[in-house]
């Protein structure tokens, strides 16, 4: 007896797998008027080829590249369900340029990773236009990167981030924490909030207050405080480090991220050295006032889990404080004189009082 014909298996599609390249081509079109104005002179070549191409010859003598890499953690589970994609690229921008910063580096070019369950254009549009813009605030060329479409990776409206920059700095000018000494002053720049870290306490403590999201703070709504995108620094500092150069009056500097103030200064500070902050030094900015006393927060803990105001640190020989400060005037950067380096043995290397 002959045995039935199975019936033909439907036809597949990558698209029936859940992976639209047509509306992959359409992102990349739309992005690319977006991408093109981060470009500097260096860049070779646009968008499309298998590796980007940045030509750094003529412009260092014995350059020292210095590369970073890094997220901007739980603050995108805050930007997609507050449905606010347009700012979060500037975060993923500025703790990546913000962190080759601290070694004096120029940051050259970036790099992003964006990865999504289903690929949502128009989000993703605001998310890469939100990076191209940190990019160009920086002076840093966008001239590479991943959208990965992922089905059954990420949940409905959900994705990730990462990015990766390479910077450069004359090897002669490279910071590396190794003139610190005692008597030399701390100098904090003013953050715009939160930046990009702590936000896994930050969601806890705003679902707990019940999303408060129109909560006034002194003219500016609680959710607009707590998204506000992470300064970028590079322009600013790098001017200032120019001015500076001939006196060598900048030691060290440091940004401030995970880990608070508690952490991070004392990164670039040698051994048998610490360092005494004075917490009355500036007022806690009014969102942070708030998540301390909605969440109970104690001192301790917002030190080493926020910036509190203060998002990245210059560490200034003392003779030359008046001269920097003057000039952190003149470029626009809010600035307090918030302590000082000390002799210090033990393992209690920093104290904030």
């Amino acid at each position: 007896m002959t045995q039935p014909t199975p019936p033909a298996p439907t036809p597949l599609t990558y698209r029936d797998a859940g992976v639209d390249i047509d509306a992959g081509n359409e992102l990349v079109e739309r992005i690319k008027p977006l991408v093109r104005r981060s470009f500097r002179p260096e860049v070779m070549g646009g968008l499309g080829g298998f590796g980007a191409l940045f030509d750094l010859s003529g412009k260092y003598r014995e350059p020292v590249l210095v590369s970073g890499t890094d997220g901007v953690g739980t603050k995108l589970k805050l930007a997609q369900q507050l449905n606010r994609h347009d700012t979060i690229g500037i975060d993923l921008v500025g703790m990546c340029v913000n962190d080759v910063l601290v070694q004096g580096a120029e940051p050259l070019f970036f790099l992003d990773y964006f990865a999504t369950g289903k690929l949502d254009v128009d989000s993703t549009v605001a998310v890469v236009g939100g990076i191209a813009r940190g990019c160009e605030l920086s002076g840093c060329a966008l001239i590479g990167g991943e959208t990965a479409e992922m089905p059954d990776m990420y949940g409905p409206g959900e994705y990730d981030l990462a990015g990766f920059t390479v910077g450069a700095v004359e090897k002669s000018r490279l910071l590396d924490g190794a003139r610190v000494r005692a008597g030399d002053v701390l100098i904090g720049l003013a953050s715009s909030g939160a930046h990009s870290n702590g936000y896994s306490l930050i969601r806890r403590i705003f679902d707990r207050a019940g999303r408060p999201a129109d909560l006034d703070l002194g003219g500016v709504k609680l959710v607009d405080a707590l998204m506000a995108p992470t300064t970028l620094y590079v322009k600013p500092v790098l001017d200032l480090l120019k001015t500076h150069d001939a006196t060598g009056a900048i030691h060290a500097m440091a940004h401030i991220t995970g880990g608070g103030l508690t952490e991070n200064i004392i990164r670039v500070v040698p051994e048998g050295l610490g360092l005494d902050i004075a917490a009355s030094a500036w007022t806690l900015p009014p969102v942070f006032d708030w998540l301390q006393r909605e969440g109970a927060v104690a001192d301790a803990e917002m030190w080493r889990t926020f910036n509190c105001g203060i998002g990245f640190v210059l560490i200034v020989a003392a003779e030359q404080v008046a001269a920097a400060e003057s000039d952190l005037v003149r470029l626009g950067l809010s600035h307090w004189r918030i302590g000082e380096v000390v002799k210090a043995g033990g393992a209690e290397r920093v104290r904030i009082g």
